[in-house]
């Protein structure tokens, strides 16, 4: 299913508005999502989260300390649509 994020902008908490290469776009809590620890703790900065960037290579979201997201789980978070596994296995076999 892989969809880049092609925009990304920080909003209010730990929330980000997400634009996809599809046209979908939405809005996730990150906070509902990951735990802040390992190499999520420094996100748990707000002026550091808000930092946030879009990895051309890999399609997603990223922060200057190399923690990234899925951008399925994000796509998936924002359509309110499971992540589909036969797409997800078709894909890395290409």
């Amino acid at each position: 299913m892989l969809k880049d994020i092609v925009a990304v902008k920080p909003l209010d908490g730990y929330q980000l508005w997400l634009s996809f290469e599809d046209g979908i776009e939405g809005v996730v809590d990150i906070s509902q999502s990951i735990s802040f620890s390992g190499i999520f703790t420094p996100l748990q900065d707000l002026a550091y989260f808000a930092q946030v960037q879009i990895h051309p290579e890999l399609g997603t979201i990223v922060w200057q300390n190399g923690a990234d997201l899925d951008p399925d789980v994000l796509y998936s978070l924002v359509t309110k649509r499971p992540i589909s596994i036969d797409s997800r296995a078709t894909s890395s076999l290409g």
